[in-house]
């Protein structure tokens, strides 16, 4: 590793060295070594699986639902009187509204999260995500109380970003923290494939709702139904905070603070992790460019070209992009296996050059106009994203202390979030709307793909070779012992 990758490393006699002793201690965190798990320890742990696999599933359902229904129904609805390419330019700006609110979401999660504890934190994320979706499904349109309508939605749409920038550090690090550390790669996965399967649902339920009914119903109520169906989510957040225990590194946080009075939980843990990882905050997130990007052209900006440039029918196109999600859903799994044996640094700067090769020949198959070549298309795309999504959630994890972890994780992903995410299908519709061509979109494609290795080569790898074989040690712990 080069010097600048471990520059931002905090010293010895910090705060920070808290934390490779917590996964020593036992209980579901502990080293092989240790006494194995019980049968009752292990069912728990499917179930904190499960838990964190479907609420995160439904919270990106709400998020991602959106995206659908701005480049298919929000135009007409919120912004009756633009012309078609102002409209969906306007609608993917309220999308952006989302993104821009994560990192503050982030930040507010990040702190509670690691002062009060990952459970809690989740449950409240979940909480006003259901919530705000459920509003947004109320919402009167554009015709009935003018300008009022979309000031509403983009209201509710920044109250989504918010709950979206809280819930992923505390999913990660629920899963990731209590799973054994030679599995962590793997548990972080659960929370990682919600996105696909997020996907997934959104796509069946606004086909369905679609295939259902006229145009004129679709935009005038028949939109609305995806959103109300948000509701299913207070049954999960009441099983997550009636039978899921926190985190077994936060416990152990929370016992030394009470042993040496605050030693453990730091009083500003946002502060100090961007005080001693502010390089390692700007290198995680330069590596979520490439997923982030690619996913967004393909689950919202090519259904607005599809069926406005290409004229093609919406829901073969919500078909093919469900299809490529199964594909998704399938593979990230099997990456948190890879980078449990492999590595998880190796995996991403793979999947980030794999980006790079793949932005041309991907919008060469979309501008077919072929539902199967884009599925092709979109498939392989997923297939590279997960080389670089699936191991993020242990591997931010492990760059971070546990005392400043969930402030470092959440900051990481979120700050991607605005800077590349929400920015994404704007850029993609205006891009073509000025050239004629997704040329330069396929250039920002690679582009982002580069970014993402460069920033993977100068991280360090959390789950070195020598880790791996050593059946005692912690992947990550090297880096702030």
């Amino acid at each position: 590793m080069t010097s600048s990758a471990h520059a931002h490393l905090p010293d010895s006699d910090s705060d920070n060295d808290s934390g490779p002793d917590l996964d020593r201690e036992g209980g579901a965190g502990a080293v092989p070594g240790a006494a194995p798990p019980s049968v009752d320890e292990r069912r728990a742990h499917r179930k904190l699986l499960a838990a964190g696999l479907l609420g995160s599933s439904i919270e990106w359902y709400d998020f991602f639902l959106y995206g659908t229904a701005a480049a298919l129904v929000f135009p007409d609805v919120f912004f009756p009187h633009s012309s078609a390419l102002t409209g969906t330019l306007l609608s993917f700006s309220t999308f952006w509204a989302g993104f821009v609110a994560r990192p503050l979401g982030g930040l507010l999660a990040g702190h509670f999260g690691d002062k009060y504890g990952r459970k809690p934190t989740v449950v409240v994320c979940l909480v006003g995500m259901a919530l705000a979706t459920f509003l947004i499904g109320c919402l009167p349109s554009a015709g009935a109380v003018g300008v009022l309508a979309p000031v509403l939605l983009v209201l509710l749409r920044f109250a989504q970003g918010i709950a979206a920038g809280g819930q992923w550090g505390g999913i990660a690090l629920l899963l990731t923290e209590s799973a054994g550390p030679k599995r962590r790669g793997f548990a972080g996965t659960f929370g990682q494939t919600s996105v696909p399967v997020a996907v997934i649902i959104s796509t069946l339920i606004f086909t369905s709702v679609s295939a259902s009914m006229s145009e004129h119903a679709l935009i005038d109520w028949g939109w609305r139904i995806p959103f109300l169906l948000s509701a299913v989510m207070f049954p999960v957040v009441l099983y997550i905070q009636r039978r899921v225990e926190d985190t077994p590194d936060f416990r152990r946080l929370r016992e030394k603070a009470a042993r040496k009075q605050g030693e453990a939980v730091v009083r500003a843990p946002l502060a100090e992790a961007v005080r001693r990882n502010w390089r390692t905050i700007l290198l995680a997130c330069g590596t979520l460019s490439a997923t982030n990007s690619l996913f967004y052209v393909s689950i919202t900006g090519l259904l607005s070209y599809g069926t406005k440039t290409l004229d093609m029918n919406r829901n073969s196109l919500l078909t093919a992009t469900l299809l490529s999600a199964v594909v998704m859903t399938a593979f990230l799994p099997y990456t948190g296996k890879l980078s449990d044996r492999y590595g998880r640094r190796t995996l991403i700067l793979i999947g980030g050059l794999g980006v790079v090769a793949w932005a041309f020949p991907y919008f060469a198959l979309v501008g077919t106009a072929s539902a199967p070549m884009i599925f092709i298309a979109v498939a392989v795309g997923f297939v590279f994203q997960g080389l670089t999504y699936g191991p993020m959630a242990a591997y931010f994890g492990e760059l971070f202390a546990p005392n400043v972890r969930y402030s470092g994780a959440s900051l990481s992903y979120q700050l991607s979030a605005i800077v590349v995410s929400g920015s994404t299908p704007v850029l993609m519709t205006w891009l073509i709307a000025k050239t004629d061509s997704t040329v330069l979109v396929a250039a920002f494609i690679a582009l982002m793909g580069a970014i993402t290795f460069v920033c993977a080569w100068f991280l360090p790898e959390t789950n070195t070779a020598e880790v791996r074989r050593d059946p005692e040690a912690l992947p990550g712990a090297h880096l702030y012992r």
